[in-house]
């Protein structure tokens, strides 16, 4: 039995083999550190940066891919976007559905004076627009919100929100680290600011990828998170204001960069209507299988055209990490189990301290491989009544 991958939500695989041929063409070929030199090598791995930039703002709908930074994951660009905005005496407004890559750096500011306010989903893990609307003050800043929760694969309404920030003049941050390459994303449409995205997931590019998108003339309000030598102005011991190179101190990791261009590549190429539509009809057939099972809870919307390809469930009388370990083991299926460090929104929707068993699908999995795992959901359930 050959093995079935369902943790996609935490990083897909397989790659499609264009981003295998990609990296090691730039490990055997051209190897050299952008930007620092003059000769051939360094420009042709500068090259490979810049038209990443350059497929991701078709990808987004961004102008200009001097606006794109790129960084190792989407953590490292939350932190770039709330370390470096928010101020002692600001208010930010969040969802309780938020990863710890954004909560976790807003406690942080909260810690140094920012106000923080937690609107509290529903129970399918969905954030009201008007609560958020409701919860803006005088002094309020900035709305962070995750574009879909790694935990229940609810997508929220960002447009919507969107359109708040902008009528307040806020600042609208989106955590696109589930959506990036699966669910349509277009900044201006969607009224956002700063767009965080990892590419290691639905990008189908390695670990240690990633990129943050800021506004146009954004970046004078945003500190950076880490400063250093970046090929550019280096007469200088100032660090450049312009961008990305206020943002991209040090080496980058260009090798990963080269498989990341491949996967957006492969994207653009299949089109990312065709692969939410596909990933979408994977999740309708699972959640139609398992419904009706005898003690296996769902979680999330039912409507499968508002959620990613993330579904959360649980098995009465068992612990997610008994089920998990027996898919693993029997099965040879892949999951997640645990709180997916997403504490807060595991407390929304009733799952807390236990957590729940993921299965998170990719372009690449197969109905057939669906349908072994409702199988195995059926034996495992059966056995336990």
């Amino acid at each position: 039995m050959s093995i079935i991958y369902f943790d996609n939500a935490a990083t897909s695989w397989p790659k499609p083999p264009e981003v295998h041929a990609a990296m090691q063409k730039y490990l055997k070929k051209i190897g050299a550190n952008p930007g620092r030199s003059g000769h051939r090598l360094s420009v042709e791995a500068a090259r490979i940066i810049f038209d990443t930039r350059e497929k991701l703002v078709q990808l987004f709908n961004v102008d200009d891919p001097l606006q794109i930074v790129m960084t190792k994951n989407a953590t490292e660009a939350l932190n770039i976007a709330i370390l470096g905005l928010l101020k002692p005496g600001d208010h930010v407004i969040t969802s309780s559905m938020e990863h710890n890559s954004a909560m976790r750096p807003l406690r942080a500011m909260e810690h140094r004076g920012v106000n923080l306010t937690v609107i509290t989903c529903d129970q399918d893990g969905l954030i009201d627009p008007v609560k958020v609307s409701a919860a803006i003050q005088e002094n309020t800043k900035a709305i962070f919100v995750t574009h879909a929760s790694n935990v229940t694969g609810t997508v929220m309404p960002v447009a919507d929100i969107g359109r708040i920030a902008r009528k307040h003049a806020l600042v609208f941050c989106v955590d696109a680290a589930q959506t990036a390459g699966c669910c349509p994303i277009d900044v201006k449409e969607m009224n956002i600011d700063l767009l965080a995205f990892t590419g290691h997931k639905s990008l189908f590019g390695p670990s240690g990828t990633g990129g943050l998108y800021i506004r146009e003339g954004l970046e004078k309000r945003i500190e950076p998170l880490c400063v250093g030598g970046t090929g550019s102005r280096s007469e200088s011991e100032e660090q450049p204001d312009f961008m990305p190179d206020r943002y991209e101190a040090g080496t980058p990791n260009t090798v990963g960069i080269a498989g990341l261009q491949a996967g957006v590549d492969f994207v653009l190429s299949e089109g990312v209507d065709q692969i939410n539509s596909r990933e979408e009809e994977l999740v309708k057939t699972f959640m139609e299988g398992i419904k009706g099972l005898a003690g296996v809870t769902l979680y999330g919307q039912t409507d499968t055209h508002k959620r990613t390809p993330v579904v959360s469930f649980n098995i009465a009388g068992m612990d997610p990490a008994a089920v998990a370990l027996e898919l693993d083991e029997r099965f040879k299926i892949m999951a997640r189990s645990g709180i997916h460090c997403a504490p807060s929104a595991h407390k929304t929707i009733g799952t807390y301290p236990q957590g729940t068993v993921r299965f998170s699908f990719s372009y690449f999995n197969t109905q057939e491989q669906i349908a072994k795992a409702i199988d195995a959901i059926r034996k495992i359930s059966r056995r336990k009544k």
